[in-house]
């Protein structure tokens, strides 16, 4: 990754003494120290005014615990997080994950990234983020329901649609977000559409939502590929994961010309050269809720199931990571860039890592940050909520069109910005200076808050 300038040393050795043993969070807020040296030449008083420094702390951290039953009668205890990292743009605006796996440094990584990520869209957002360590995983629907009323129990007294605004994640889709819009009602007497987004169609949510995450990000690409004049068409694509992300990112690439031929889950990945089979996937996946080694099950002799492994030693032309946080290395991208792969897009959350972006930077390959490539779920949220506050509902294709126009944007922000900065096809560096500069300037506007 690039260098961290002199005079923006201290403040990350600072984040890091205060944020001590969150790596994750170390590494996002490395990733844009380390881009915005050109900005402080620039513009001297961004490190003079405690300005950086105030970027890098959360407006407030939220922690609680959680009190659940399953369906035995027996009492669980799970803890809760949110935070609301930075409101200058307007109200928090950030995912809810359900996951083993979720700390402070891992829901405090995601509101950094999703601050600069909804700065891009150009909608009026902040960022934020929140979650369990709650596994949904082999629960049913009364204690996923249970959980997510005690959840909501709690967040309620933080939330609303014009202070912090939820949506789903890993573990949190439309059945999940239901159950905690119904728990708000309840407590608060009041039918607030826009509190909460990623919602069914029926009580209020956005057609093109579910899509727009996946639909984004090959959008985000298919923009990256011309630049080189080409596009998918033709090309060989391997899309990590076969989540809410994974899925809809495959159905755009399908519809753009390209050829999936791999994708996983946890446990595994399968191959399918004659092309990924979307539908069957979407059956196992959405439907039946099973694991991807079904899909070689079933189509035999045309498909391959790889128990373990990793995704990235499929050759490809593109690659998808669209699972979770550092599910890419620097050996994977090492091979990825032997086996001729000419575009990475970021689906997930910071799915690379640092020596991995280092690898792709390094050769030239066309690299998609997460915090442009990955907006189109947040952009299309915000949507939601302008739907919500005029009491209206676009169709899809209104909803899509204008996903569509977004990325585009956010691509040839990122691409300008690259190119002011003396770095021409730097998207991370694009990205990175172009949500910083917006965070800034308004957060300049508001005074020392």
């Amino acid at each position: 990754m690039t260098a961290i300038d002199e005079k923006i040393e201290p403040i990350f050795a600072e984040v890091l003494r205060r944020n001590a043993g969150e790596v994750e969070f170390h590494q996002a807020v490395m990733e844009v120290l380390g881009s915005i040296g050109r900005v402080v030449a620039k513009h001297p008083h961004y490190a003079n005014s405690a300005l950086i420094e105030r970027i890098c702390e959360p407006e407030r951290q939220i922690i609680f615990r959680v009190p659940w039953m399953d369906d035995k009668g027996q009492h669980h205890i799970a803890r809760g997080f949110r935070v609301q990292f930075n409101s200058a743009l307007g109200p928090h605006k950030g995912g809810i994950r359900f996951h083993p796996s979720v700390n402070l440094g891992i829901i405090k990584f995601l509101g950094f990234e999703q601050t600069f990520k909804n700065a891009l869209t150009g909608l009026p957002i902040g960022g934020g983020k929140g979650g369990s360590d709650f596994n949904p995983r082999d629960r049913s629907d009364g204690e996923i329901m249970r959980f997510c009323q005690s959840f909501m129990t709690e967040l309620q007294r933080h939330v609303g649609e014009y202070t912090d605004v939820p949506a789903g994640d890993i573990g949190v889709g439309a059945r999940e977000v239901g159950y905690m819009f119904g728990q708000y009602k309840r407590i608060t007497n009041r039918y607030e559409a826009g509190v909460l987004t990623g919602k069914g169609l029926i009580y209020g949510g956005s057609r093109a939502r579910k899509e727009a995450t996946g639909y984004g990000a090959a959008t985000f690409v298919q923009c990256m590929l011309r630049t080189r004049n080409t596009d998918f068409e033709d090309k060989k694509v391997v899309v990590s994961g076969s989540g809410n992300v994974a899925i809809y990112t495959m159905e755009k690439i399908l519809s753009l010309g390209g050829k999936v031929v791999a994708c996983s889950d946890s446990n595994g990945f399968i191959v399918d050269e004659g092309g990924i089979d979307l539908d069957l996937v979407k059956e196992i996946k959405e439907h039946r809720r099973e694991r991807i080694s079904e899909y070689a099950k079933i189509k035999k002799g045309t498909s391959r199931y790889v128990d373990g492994g990793t995704i990235w030693d499929v050759p490809c032309d593109v690659a998808m990571p669209s699972a979770t946080q550092n599910e890419l290395t620097g050996k994977d991208a090492r091979t990825l860039i032997r086996n001729g792969v000419v575009a990475v897009g970021e689906g997930a959350n910071m799915p690379c890592t640092p020596d991995a972006i280092s690898a792709f930077r390094e050769a030239g390959i066309l690299f998609g940050p997460a915090k442009a490539a990955n907006a189109g779920g947040v952009a299309t949220s915000a949507l939601e909520m302008q739907q919500n506050a005029s009491r209206d509902s676009w169709t899809f294709e209104q909803t899509e069109k204008r996903l569509s126009e977004i990325m585009v944007g956010i691509h040839d922000l990122c691409a300008q910005t690259a190119d002011e900065y003396g770095s021409p096809g730097d998207y991370v560096l694009g990205a990175n200076i172009a949500g910083f500069v917006r965070v800034a300037e308004a957060m300049e506007a508001l005074g020392v808050i």
